[in-house]
């Protein structure tokens, strides 16, 4: 169905290594150039170090799909737990089968098909996988491994390929004769935003989607290269969830309000363990003026956007404080006015003009002037609330998404909660924002005569 719907032949961000779909950004093609070096410059050792999901096995297979004329390669990619296993492995994936139980038996018998091969004009070349997690004698063995020569050249091409551990591995002195033997190290780097772009375009061209209209946004590329660290297989998994989502809503271009969701699908926080650390994509700077899950209410989404945690603490703590502080002044406030009226002072919420609620607000007797009834009844209303922007996020959008509007006082408002918010039209990424109350806008409309009331000045902040 999404085949269809966006006129693909095939999947174009699946997960297996397919070279077909290798992109060669400067850093993948420097890799590649000193792989295939290594192999025809008879080094007998070459390495490949990279990040998970940088996209080394697909290289690997590229450059192994180009020796098959003229060399037998072997690819290891399970665990070997020991040498033995390693020797049996090596000789299985050759066709030859063994107990491994004699090492010195295995050895002759890879020796003789080493042979064999170099007078047929073919050397084997062998890639380990995963390499960081191979023990210190399993690595020995490799290096060994390397000792299958003629007087002129190698007859085995070993190329170990792992994450960056395996460089702290072959860094330690245990393993200085093998580190001396490696002459070509070879690395992979994450691709940068206009890497990404050519990256998302060339799977999608490889799986036959006409690049003349462009599928994904440029506000979705840069919400996606933000958000991935330019690791291709992240990309890969935003990208493919991005497209089964716009296929389910019907949406033939993709753009940023999609992958704020599926990064928001994509985030295993809610579901793992209480202090479970899971593995998963960089967190998503998600702005509660954007579209989260769907299947949350609209509510609760708002409340797990916009209010943090250590926020809510705190609030909690002052409330306890000042209910204390309110038991501890009771005895004295019946004896000395004047305490109570301290309270009162300290109790008072920051930049609320009503009185306090407070059984000990001085008397008219006492100040000389009558007190409010309602100060005493009703408890000060919050005067703003706080939000992270994203990017692309402008003051006219924020508005229209909070307050349904963007007019004279609502941007008089915003303006003198955020004195910092000199140009509306470019809000800086994960920037704190002051989102006034509902009953301060209404007051700011209603008293806008002491405002901005200059229709161009308005409409000069929209994007």
């Amino acid at each position: 169905m999404i085949l269809s719907f966006y006129n693909l032949r095939e999947q174009p961000f699946g997960v297996t290594p397919d070279p077909r779909y290798l992109y060669l950004s400067p850093t993948h093609r420097e890799a590649l150039a000193s792989v295939r070096y290594g192999f025809n410059a008879d080094r007998g050792f070459t390495a490949l170090i990279a990040k998970p999901g940088m996209g080394k096995t697909t290289l690997l297979f590229d450059f192994l799909g180009g020796l098959q004329s003229h060399a037998k390669t072997v690819f290891l990619f399970q665990w070997q737990s020991s040498p033995q296993e390693l020797l049996r492995n090596l000789l299985f994936d050759l066709g030859i089968e063994d107990d491994g139980s004699d090492m010195v038996r295995m050895h002759r018998t890879l020796n003789e098909l080493l042979l064999k091969e170099h007078k047929e004009g073919r050397r084997l070349v062998v890639v380990v996988d995963e390499a960081q997690n191979l023990d210190d004698s399993v690595l020995e063995m490799l290096r060994m491994l390397s000792n299958f020569e003629t007087s002129r050249e190698k007859l085995m091409h070993l190329i170990l390929a792992g994450q960056p551990q395996l460089a702290d591995k072959l860094a330690s002195p245990r393993l200085t004769q093998l580190r001396q033997r490696i002459s070509i190290f070879a690395r992979l780097k994450p691709l940068n935003p206009a890497e990404i772009k050519l990256y998302i375009d060339h799977r999608l061209s490889v799986a036959g989607y006409d690049l003349s209209m462009p599928l994904f946004t440029e506000r979705a590329q840069a919400l996606i290269a933000n958000e991935t660290a330019g690791i291709p297989r992240q990309i890969n998994n935003v990208c493919f969830n991005a497209l089964s989502l716009g296929c389910a809503n019907k949406q033939r271009t993709i753009d940023a309000d999609v992958i704020h969701e599926v990064l928001d699908d994509l985030d295993l926080g809610p579901v793992c363990s209480e202090g479970a650390m899971p593995s998963r994509l960089p967190e998503p700077k998600v702005a509660a003026t954007k579209l989260l899950a769907p299947t949350l209410p609209a509510a609760a989404r708002a409340i797990r956007s916009r209010v943090p945690v250590d926020l809510l603490k705190w609030s909690l703590w002052a409330a306890v404080a000042v209910t204390l502080l309110a038991l501890i002044t009771w005895p004295l406030a019946r004896k000395n006015p004047q305490v109570a009226g301290a309270s009162a002072v300290v109790s008072q919420p920051h930049n609320t003009e009503t009185a306090p609620s407070s059984e000990f607000t001085p008397t008219k007797s006492e100040t000389g002037q009558g007190a409010s009834p309602d100060a005493a009844t009703t408890p000060p209303m919050p005067e703003y609330r706080i939000i992270r922007s994203v990017p692309g996020d402008t003051l006219y959008e924020i508005c229209l998404k909070e307050f349904g509007k963007y007019d004279a006082g609502i941007l008089a408002k915003m303006r003198e909660e955020n004195p910092w918010l000199t140009n509306p039209a470019q809000i800086p990424s994960g920037k704190e924002i002051r989102i006034p109350s509902q009953e301060s806008i209404t007051q700011a409309i209603h008293g806008s005569d002491d405002r901005v009331r200059d229709a161009y000045d308005v409409e000069s902040e929209k994007p």
